[in-house]
């Protein structure tokens, strides 16, 4: 039995070093966060159209967020009082700085925060108790976060998420890198990641602790995208030298999990072959399960009819499709008019399991 270290965030500690990543429209929310949170895990909830089941969304969507971000935050602290609670944010979100200073407001322990650079975020964070955590796909990106936190703000994260390029949804990455990387599925799927990878992870652990030294804390670094297995968890620790793991598509197929169960069964059904990497109507490439909806809407898209002003780089005249409906219709269960992400791994699920199983057997290998 491998015993992994406690993952410590400043004065929070989770007894488990797993994050569940978070993951909308309606995936991550309170049942799979505080599940996670209350085995010693730290537990996110996607802030991605929180609000999709408010009477009031499609008239105003803002609102109906920030209000089920409250909601949603409550039930999951009643599901785990003494576990840690927080919120995936992406910087690609209209009104971001709302949603972060909510998030706040609401007493979230961690914002973890991608998509985009959260240059300014600890700007919005300011004088609270909500630890801050930007996640980052090269020692590029961490060095322009940490040079920039660190010049204008006189601080450093205080936990940094790397994703690879096995995650689902939208990556940190261009179609031809992800191509690069990914020459040889059978290679990449043995070893979590190809060794170019790896050496990238090794050298944001590196700059990083450049950063912990100089303002005097611990900031740890947490492996995200293809982590499946307790094989894999004890690689990105043991291996790569990272501190802890993210893990999201392993979550989905939980009881626990906040998505219908036609959306499990989809990944329970899925064949490797399934998984395929699409352009996102926003331009970023993002990693999906391949069904007729996906494959319509790869060849002929269709006609935008309402804007839900999600993000701040989306134009509905030109984009493809509405990603927001399309995602929300996974939520639902409409599997006909899905948009259905996931991680490179998905198609390895096999059956609904719980998430306290889960965690054993990412952790201890049981």
């Amino acid at each position: 039995m491998d015993r992994f270290k406690p993952l410590k965030i400043g004065n929070l500690t989770a007894k488990l070093p797993v994050i569940q990543g978070g993951m909308g429209v309606g995936i991550s929310l309170s049942s799979l966060a505080g599940a996670v949170a209350k085995e010693g895990g730290i537990g996110l909830i996607s802030t991605a159209q929180i609000g999709f089941r408010e009477p009031d969304f499609y008239r105003n969507a803002q609102e109906a967020n920030l209000r089920a971000m409250e909601s949603e935050f409550k039930k999951a602290r009643s599901i785990a009082p003494e576990g840690i609670i927080g919120f995936n944010i992406m910087v690609a979100t209209k009104n971001y700085v709302e949603y972060v200073k909510a998030a706040v407001k609401i007493g979230a322990d961690l914002i973890v925060s991608g998509a985009g650079l959260p240059v300014d975020l600890p700007e919005y964070v300011k004088g609270s108790a909500t630890k801050i955590a930007p996640i980052v796909s090269t020692v590029k990106a961490a060095k322009v976060i940490c040079k920039m936190w660190d010049r204008n703000y006189k601080t450093a994260p205080d936990l940094v998420v790397v994703e690879g390029p096995l995650a689902g949804g939208h990556l940190g990455f261009s179609r031809e890198q992800l191509a690069e990387l990914e020459a040889d599925t059978e290679e990449v799927s043995k070893t979590y990641h190809k060794a170019e990878y790896e050496e990238e992870v090794k050298g944001i652990i590196a700059l990083v602790k450049q950063y912990a030294d100089k303002y005097g804390k611990e900031i740890p670094v947490v492996a995200a995208g293809g982590v499946y297995t307790h094989e894999d968890v004890r690689h990105c620790i043991e291996d790569l030298g990272a501190d802890g793991v993210q893990v999201g598509t392993r979550f989905v197929t939980t009881e626990e999990c906040d998505a219908p169960l036609v959306y499990k069964q989809a990944y329970i059904g899925a064949k490797e072959e399934d998984i395929v990497i699409t352009k996102s109507p926003v331009g970023m490439p993002g990693r999906a399960i391949m069904n007729p909806f996906l494959r319509k809407m790869m060849t002929e898209g269709e006609k935008v009819t309402r804007c839900f002003r999600c993000l701040e780089h989306c134009d509905p005249a030109t984009t493809p499709y509405c990603i927001t409906q399309a995602l929300i219709n996974a939520a639902q269960g409409d599997e006909e008019h899905a948009l259905l992400f996931c991680g490179s791994n998905a198609y390895r699920a096999e059956r609904i399991e719980k998430v306290p199983d889960v965690m054993r057997e990412l952790c201890f290998g049981e």
